[in-house]
């Protein structure tokens, strides 16, 4: 059986699509106001062979992206708790480059690794590195601290207490920054591409632009809003089967 809340989310987007397709065609919106729902399915099936070749582009990018991101991001979190002596100088040299927006760094990041897909991989990493970095920190710090001084009573390392009790605790707040930085890897993947790249979902819509076909745009977009929400989905499904306890 269907659970009530995804009953309620296809009613919903039943409900929007038959909104939208009845808002375009009774007003006769030109397309490059709102194209009929209908029209863009329509261009997502005659251009599935192109779109599915610029979207597998686009999914590279943001998957290897999202893994380099979360080992550095989770990987200096990890770094920091167990040195906290150096906690005072990477924290605000984190936040101050962090402080600058992701893509102002494209044109160096473009200049630098070239306008194929490693440009894209450092710029991913680059967009969700931070938000995973805090959320993993802020979950270790959560730690009761008389937990830990009664492992260390028991004469457990370091180590041991990171494993057995650290990571643990940090867990749910890893997978809330795991879960944001889903959508941020393609959305930031995408908009580089329009930058500058040689293939991908964001280089497909630059063309559309130029070409003034507003409905090859909305969907390119549906679907890379599609592999999003597959993306999300995925971490999501994982996150409930690790953190069963939540």
């Amino acid at each position: 059986m269907v659970p009530l809340a995804a009953q309620r989310g296809i009613l919903g987007a039943v409900l929007l699509v038959a909104l939208w397709e009845g808002v375009a065609r009774g007003f006769q919106l030109p397309a490059y106001t709102l194209p009929a729902i209908s029209q863009i399915f329509g261009s997502i099936w005659d251009m599935r062979t192109v779109l599915t070749r610029a979207a597998g582009v686009t999914v590279t990018e943001a998957l290897v992206g999202y893994a380099l991101g979360a080992l550095i991001g989770i990987g200096g979190a990890i770094w920091v708790t167990m040195v906290p002596r150096v906690r005072g100088a990477v924290l605000p040299a984190a936040t101050a480059f962090n402080s600058v927006p992701v893509i102002a760094w494209s044109p160096l990041v473009l200049l630098w690794f070239g306008m194929g897909m490693s440009s894209k991989y450092v710029m991913v990493a680059l967009a969700i590195a931070f938000t995973l970095f805090l959320s993993t920190l802020s979950g270790l710090d959560r730690v009761d601290r008389r937990s830990v001084d009664l492992m260390r009573s028991f004469g457990a390392s370091r180590l041991a207490i990171l494993w057995r009790l650290r990571l643990p605790t940090a867990l749910p707040l890893m997978f809330a920054g795991l879960r944001v930085a889903t959508a941020r890897s393609v959305l930031i993947a995408v908009v580089t591409e329009m930058l500058g790249a040689q293939a991908g979902l964001g280089l497909l819509i630059y063309q559309a632009v130029v070409q003034v076909d507003f409905v090859q745009v909305w969907a390119a977009v549906f679907v890379a809003s599609a592999a999003s929400l597959l993306f999300f989905g995925i971490v999501s499904f994982i996150e409930r089967r690790t953190v069963f306890w939540k």
